[in-house]
């Protein structure tokens, strides 16, 4: 039995709210049950040095976690002067995924920035951030679109991403915290238009078989089958 009564692959109820800043040209406040994660996107006419005057568009991410984001309070990061190991970690995935997604001749020389912070965390802050990520992004190229700034839209398919792992034997979709701790095997699984970005995947405590492995892959594309439909709708 899982601790949320859930069945092994029922995800939690996921909302996505647009528009819930002024000022980024794409927003949208996701829930994937007690985990909210503001996403907003920013274009900026600039590219990073090293793409200057490649043609190329860039698309990149950063994360943040508010202190009482969890049970007990965190120090803001800005306070202890630089960034944990984790947050670079999680922000690199979240780049690399999203770009995956983009066509960058289509997008043209410009940059667009995607802030993932975590309001409340309590599982799968990566995989919302992901999920969350890609409709700022959509909205924000939507608006560029209607500018009439790019007129080749540089985005397929959405790209989201769900956690599955091995709670106390059973491969399990959409980890909440109280799984996420205790879980033999959590993995995240970064998916678009039904093929896999990225797969990170590890064994804490217990290893883990081929089946079982083929268990969690099929629940990670059920899942994200979900996502999908839920981006798609928040944006039409």
């Amino acid at each position: 039995m899982r601790p949320s009564g859930r069945k092994i692959d029922e995800m939690r109820p996921v909302s996505i709210e647009i528009d819930v800043t002024k000022h980024a040209e794409g927003s949208c406040l996701i829930r994937m049950g007690d985990t909210h994660v503001l996403c907003t996107a920013s274009v900026d006419e600039k590219v990073p040095p090293f793409m200057r005057n490649s043609g190329l568009g860039w698309v990149t991410a950063e994360y943040g976690m508010l202190p009482r984001a969890t049970t007990t309070r965190n120090r803001r990061e800005a306070a202890a002067g630089k960034q944990s190991g984790r947050t670079q970690e999680i922000q690199r995935l979240i780049g690399r995924s999203l770009r995956a997604g983009v066509d960058r001749v289509a997008l043209g020389e410009r940059q667009i920035v995607v802030d993932c912070d975590v309001i409340q965390a309590d599982g799968g802050t990566r995989c919302a951030s992901i999920t969350g990520g890609w409709v700022a992004l959509r909205l924000a190229v939507n608006k560029l679109m209607k500018a009439g700034t790019i007129t080749t839209d540089p985005l397929g398919d959405p790209v989201s991403a769900i956690s599955c792992g091995i709670y106390a034997g059973q491969a399990v979709m959409d980890l909440d915290y109280p799984e996420d701790s205790e879980a033999g095997v959590d993995g995240n699984f970064v998916m678009t238009g039904g093929k896999l970005i990225e797969v990170q995947m590890s064994a804490e405590g217990a290893t883990f078989s081929r089946e079982q492995m083929d268990a969690l892959m099929d629940l990670a594309m059920a899942g994200g089958e979900q996502l999908a439909a839920a981006q798609l709708a928040a944006v039409k």
